[in-house]
C-alpha cells in the first residue's frame, strides 16, 4: 500500500511486468515508492482490478469508508450470503468458539457438508446444522459411512449440536455474522434489548434509518453510526431474516439477565468508583452500574460524569474536584440508583 493506505496498484500507473522501487515502511511493510519507467516493457498492460466476484459473479465494489471519507482499500462482493464463498465462511463463523462453539464442526467439516450434493448431508445455512440428524434418520446416504466418520464420531457430533439448541443471547447475535458486530458489540446489544424478540423487532423498525428505534440504537454507548447502519441493513435483507426465522425453530436464545435499564438516572453516564466500598464489592458495583446503562471507567477525565468515593479515596477524588466532576459517597450513589 502507499503512504495514504491506498491499494498498491489501483489508482496508480503500475503495470504487469514493471520494475518497482520498494522501501521498508513501518519496519515491516514493503512499500512501493515508485516505478522504473526506463525498464517498463513495451507491451506492459495496466493491471485491471476485478469488478466482479470470481465466485458468484456479483459486482465487487470499493465502499466509502465513513470515518475517512475515502474509498476502502478492499473490494467486496455485493451478493452477501447468497455468494457461496461468503456463505461457507459465514457457517465457519457461526460454529466458531465464541459463537455456537459446536465441537466436531471445524473448517474442514464445514467444507465437507457445504459442498456435499446429497440433501440428506448438505449444510448450506445455519439452520441446516440443526436438521442434519433428522435428515440422516431416513437417508440412504449415511454420514458414518464416509471417510473420517464413524458411528461414534457422528453420535458425538449430534450431541454437540443438540447441546447448542439453547444459547446465550450475545453469542447468538455474534454468530449471525453481522458486519461490524463483534463480541463486545453483541454483548452491548444483548444487554440493551434483553431478548431476541425485542432485539429483532427494534432492528426491523430501525431498518428505515429513522424513527425512535433507530435513535435508540444509535444512543447505545459503543454503537456508532457505521455499526447501527450495518445492523439495520442486515435486518432489512429478507434472505437474512428468513434464515433467522428457520434457525429460531431449532434454537432458543436465552434472555440476557443483565439487560440495561435505559430509563435509569445514570443511563449513558460515565462513572468512576474510587476508595473502599463498604456495602458491595467493586465487581458488584460495576455490574450494577452497567446494568443501569452507565459506563464504568477506571480513570477520571473531563468526560467523567460521576465519581463515587469511599473511604481512602485519593488522587481520583482530587482530580474530580479539580475538574468540577460530580462526586458522591456510596450511600448517595445507592440512593440515586434506588438501592
Amino acid at each position: 500500500k502507499g503512504s495514504g493506505g491506498e491499494p498498491i496498484r489501483e489508482g496508480r500507473d503500475i503495470r504487469i511486468g514493471d520494475y518497482v522501487i520498494v522501501q521498508r515502511a513501518g519496519d515491516v511493510i514493503p512499500q512501493i515508492v515508485d516505478i522504473v519507467p526506463d525498464k517498463r516493457p513495451d507491451d506492459a498492460e495496466p493491471y485491471q482490478f476485478p469488478d466482479h466476484c470470481p465466485v458468484c459473479g456479483a459486482h465487487a465494489v470499493r465502499e466509502i469508508n465513513e470515518k475517512t471519507g475515502k474509498l476502502d482499500a478492499v473490494r467486496r462482493c455485493t451478493a452477501g450470503f447468497s455468494c457461496r464463498a461468503q456463505a461457507v465462511e459465514h457457517l465457519k463463523h457461526f460454529v466458531s468458539r465464541n459463537a455456537f462453539d459446536i465441537e466436531g464442526l471445524g473448517s474442514k467439516q464445514v467444507d465437507f457438508f457445504f459442498e456435499h450434493e446429497d440433501e440428506a448431508l448438505a449444510i448450506r445455512t445455519a439452520p441446516d446444522i440443526f436438521t442434519l440428524e433428522r435428515r440422516q434418520g431416513a437417508a440412504l446416504t449415511k454420514l458414518e459411512n464416509f471417510n473420517g466418520w464413524g458411528k461414534t464420531s457422528v453420535a458425538n457430533l449430534y450431541e454437540s449440536i443438540n447441546e447448542r439448541r439453547t444459547i446465550a443471547l450475545n453469542r447468538f447475535i455474534f454468530a449471525l455474522g453481522i458486519r461490524h458486530v463483534g463480541e463486545t458489540t453483541a454483548k452491548l446489544l444483548a444487554r440493551s434489548y434483553g431478548s431476541y424478540e425485542a432485539f429483532e423487532k427494534a432492528m426491523r423498525e430501525a431498518a428505515s434509518g429513522e424513527g425512535e428505534a433507530w435513535d435508540d440504537l444509535n444512543n447505545i454507548d459503543g454503537i456508532g453510526a457505521v455499526v447501527a447502519r450495518a445492523i439495520a441493513e442486515f435486518f432489512a435483507e429478507e434472505n437474512n431474516t428468513d434464515v433467522i426465522a428457520r434457525l429460531l425453530k431449532e434454537v432458543t436464545p436465552e434472555d440476557d439477565q443483565q439487560r440495561i435499564d435505559t430509563s435509569s438516572p445514570v443511563a449513558g453516564k460515565t462513572v468512576v468508583f474510587t476508595g473502599t466500598l463498604e456495602k458491595m464489592t467493586r465487581d458488584e458495583a460495576k455490574a450494577k452500574a452497567e446494568s443501569l446503562g452507565a459506563k464504568v471507567s477506571g480513570s477520571v477525565s473531563k468526560k467523567t460524569d460521576i465519581v463515587i468515593a469511599g473511604p481512602g479515596a485519593g488522587s481520583k477524588l482530587k482530580k474530580a474536584e479539580e475538574l468540577g466532576v460530580q462526586t458522591m459517597d456510596e450511600d448517595e450513589w445507592l440512593a440515586l440508583i434506588g438501592g
